[in-house]
Parts: C-alpha cells; structure tokens; sequence
C-alpha cells in the first residue's frame, strides 16, 4: 500500500500545481474587440488590413520579420488587395540581397513582386543581439502560434500598465497585464498618433491594434475566406445529397410496405 502512496501523493501534488499555475495565467480575461474574419462567414476587412500593413512597416518591421510572406501576396485575392502596380511600388522600396553576379560578387538591387518581406536583421543572432538577449519573433504565423491568437496578441498590445505598487521590474523590462508573468521586454510600440494613416482614419492605439492584429491573421491564414466559401458549398452539398436520400428512401420502404 506504501509502494503506490508516494507515487500518488506526488501526481496529485503535480496536478495541484499545474492547475493553479493555468488559474493564475488565465486569471485575465483576453480583450475581444470582435473580429470581421472570426465565424462561419467571416471575412477580412480590405481596408483594415491596409492599415494594417502600414502600422506593420512603420512600427513593428523595425524589429519583427514576416519572411513567410512575399510582396505578390499583397495584391492577391482575399488580402490587402493593392493592385499590382501598388504592390510593385512597395516591393521597390526595399533593398534585396542578390547574386553573385558575373563578377562573383553579391549584389543589391530593388525589390520585387516575388521576393519575400525584406527582414529588419539579417539573421536571428544579430535580432537577438540587438533587443537586449530577447529574439523578436518572426510574425508571418503569430496569430496561429500564440494560444488565444488575434485576441491575445490584440491584448497583449493594449496591456501596457504601470506596474502595481512594490513591483520592481528590471531594466528594459516592462508591466503588462495580458503577459504571462506579467513581465516583457517589448516596450509600448502603438501610441495614438504613431502613424498616421493614408485613407484619413484616426490613428488611436486601440484602432492601430485591432488594425495590424487583423493584418497578421490574414498572413497566418490568408486563405481563410476561400476556406469559408468552400465549407460553405460543401455544407450545401451534404445537405441536398441527404434530402436526396431520405426520399428515396422513403420511396423504397413504401413500395416494401404496400407488397407486405
């Protein structure tokens, strides 16, 4: 009886901890501000997810890459939807590492519709150098790799606090409610007016999370709305073939039944 005791006391003990630790994480209800993409018939805002790769590049692609993601996929359906000669001008804006060349040599030269986004580093160790030991992660699939996705990133940008009163954070270390341990190394990155936007919208902090949180869940998923419209149909489908069948099958049993 002793053998099986200890071993029991000790899943329980572990179980007891794990259990606290997930009240203690989940003890902050995410932010939903509500989202045209989420549901069965969800669909992405066109125009927010332009405003959404604008605050992307003047605010986050100082630290965060989407190599995942090429400038083509810009102004295909079902995203951003620039015409391609917008996408052509925002691929030309940056600067590609190419070759070698003739001569051997590698080169620079204009980007272009199928190049992927133009990274901040060049590679992870220099990104983790520069942020103070901290990786900034990539954000081609952030939405998909974070529990809670667009509603804890969206949270997590708007959970800025002071810290409550006692609490010593260290330096480059900052107080956000929606962290886990409530501690980042990220500072604030949206402020009212940090980017001002090209169709006139007003630029609050809220507006530019909702905004670029809407633009990396089209990068994690940007087939959705084909998705959606495929379930759609297929839905449809299943439904007219059992309505088929039932009455066929009913028109069999009543032909047994009228013989019997």
């Amino acid at each position: 009886m002793k053998i099986f005791f200890k071993p029991f006391l000790i899943l329980m003990i572990f179980l007891s901890y794990s259990f606290s630790l997930s009240a203690a994480e989940q003890s902050q209800k995410l932010l939903e501000p509500g989202w045209s993409f989420k549901g069965f018939f969800g669909k992405f805002d066109r125009a927010q997810l332009q405003r959404g790769y604008q605050v992307y590049t003047e605010v986050c692609a100082a630290c965060h890459s989407m190599k995942y993601l090429s400038y083509r996929n810009l102004s295909q359906p079902g995203g951003p939807e620039f015409s391609e000669q917008q996408a052509k001008i925002i691929a030309s804006q940056f600067e590609v590492t190419d070759g070698p060349n003739s001569d051997g040599e590698m080169f620079t030269r204009p980007g272009r519709l199928s190049d992927k986004f133009v990274g901040p580093y060049p590679n992870e160790q220099a990104a983790t150098a520069a942020n103070g030991g901290a990786y900034p992660p990539d954000m081609s699939v952030l939405v998909k790799a974070r529990k809670g996705g667009a509603d804890y990133i969206y949270s997590v940008l708007m959970g800025y606090e002071d810290p409550p009163s006692g609490m010593i954070l260290d330096d480059g270390v900052y107080y956000n409610k929606y962290m886990p341990g409530n501690k980042i190394k990220m500072s604030q990155p949206l402020m009212s007016g940090a980017v001002e936007y090209i169709d006139g919208t007003v630029s609050s902090e809220e507006q530019m999370s909702k905004d670029v949180v809407a633009f990396l869940a089209w990068a994690a998923e940007p087939h959705l709305e084909a998705r959606h419209k495929i379930g759609f149909r297929a839905i449809v489908y299943l439904l007219i073939i059992t309505i088929l069948v039932y009455f066929s099958m009913k028109k069999i049993w009543s032909r047994i039944e009228s013989k019997v």
